[in-house]
């Protein structure tokens, strides 16, 4: 007669799968061993604005996952794969943009944890068992990549994302807290990125720092979502065409090229329109249509504000005579400073008589602090270049 723990282990395992998971995993709620890095990335300063990080309280969790669930005595950790960068369809309009491969479809903060709701109400129905659980994915004070390599999931790489040696880095974790006690799988050990620094000499803000965290400030993902000021004008070059995140690290990986595998889960199936979005029509968003395209998507994080002076930043490195039609345009329609800021930028780094000309133009009606400075350095930008 089977263990009643391996029973329920194998029928979670194969409920999981069911459900589109494509690596299951059980840890211990015991400490993280990677804490004392996380403490240390906080002393730092370098989570950047993520405030939210720091708290007492979140911190204090992080460094105990009991006090997540009082009694949990197993955690389960699940991986759901996106689609790999170069899988988006091709979309000739131009000039376009890049969204990061992971917000092409659903918003995962509401699928995984959908699934693993359903993956509980079955467990329940089969173990006839009470039991308490907590289901997190990206969305609780927990040091999730850790509690993936415990659970044997992978190794975290030099650009801090969780390594697969099958199949890559291109997951989504989600996190089942449970107060049954299951048997735990044998973490997993081995660093497979060697002497390998492709990650680290790709990333174009050179954000990657040598204990596997990031320097959040200067990182395009935490530029384009989570930071909702202005983008530093010194990077702001450096951002290139996303607009929503980065994959740069990810598709310069080893084991990505030659191990992730094309992604067929609905949930996540490439959009043209969210895969490569066309610049000239994204900075014409008025708040309903952005509301529109991005509800249930990831990209909705970044509002429409903070969405559209990524637009306008990716508009002045993209550059073209379609794109300065258009970015002046909008500097006399837009309502967001935020976003007109970054519109003067975009003239500024595309230059010409025409973006002088708006330039000037703006600076004689334009009220706001933040985007008259901003008019001001482009065009002495611009002043200095003619010369």
């Amino acid at each position: 007669m089977r263990n009643p723990q391996t029973r329920i282990k194998d029928f979670i395992k194969a409920e999981a799968n069911r459900l589109g998971f494509d690596l299951i995993g059980f840890t211990n709620p015991s400490p993280p061993q990677s804490f004392a890095i996380f403490e240390n990335w906080l002393a730092q300063g370098r989570h950047a604005g993520m405030a939210y990080l720091a708290r007492p309280d979140a911190v204090e969790r992080r460094a105990n996952p009991q006090l997540i669930l009082p009694g949990v005595k197993t955690i389960v950790v699940v991986a759901l794969r996106y689609p790999r960068p170069q899988d988006a369809p091709a979309f000739p309009a131009q000039p376009t943009g890049k969204i990061a491969a992971y917000a092409w479809g659903e918003d995962y903060h509401q699928t995984i944890p959908q699934r693993l709701s359903e993956l509980v109400h079955r467990l329940r129905e089969e173990t006839q068992t009470p039991f308490e659980w907590k289901i997190l994915t990206d969305s609780g004070p927990v040091l999730e990549r850790d509690l993936a390599q415990r659970a044997g999931l992978g190794w975290i790489g030099k650009n801090g994302c969780l390594i697969n040696p099958r199949l890559g880095s291109y997951f989504l974790l989600g996190e089942l807290f449970l107060t049954l006690e299951i048997e735990p799988d044998q973490p997993f050990e081995t660093d497979h990125c060697g002497s390998c620094q492709r990650c680290i000499q790709s990333c174009p803000t050179h954000c990657i720092l040598p204990d596997r965290t990031l320097d959040a400030g200067r990182c395009i993902s935490y530029l384009t979502i989570e930071n909702k000021g202005a983008i530093p004008p010194n990077l702001r070059e450096a951002v290139g065409e996303w607009v929503f995140g980065c994959d740069i690290c990810q598709q310069v990986c080893p084991w990505n090229l030659r191990f992730a595998r094309p992604q067929n889960d609905p949930a996540f199936y490439p959009n043209p329109e969210l895969s490569r979005p066309h610049l000239i029509r994204e900075i014409r968003l008025s708040p309903g249509g952005f509301n529109e395209k991005f509800n249930n998507t990831p990209v909705k994080r970044a509002k429409r504000r903070g969405f559209l002076r990524n637009v306008a930043v990716a508009l002045g490195n993209a550059g073209g005579a379609d794109a300065l039609l258009v970015l002046g345009e909008c500097i006399r329609s837009e309502s967001e400073p935020l976003v007109r800021a970054h519109l003067v930028w975009a003239l500024g780094q595309i230059g010409g008589d025409t973006a002088v000309e708006t330039l000037e133009r703006a600076l004689q009606i334009e009220t706001d602090p933040l985007v008259i400075a901003e008019i001001n350095l482009a065009l002495q930008k611009l002043s200095i270049r003619k010369d």
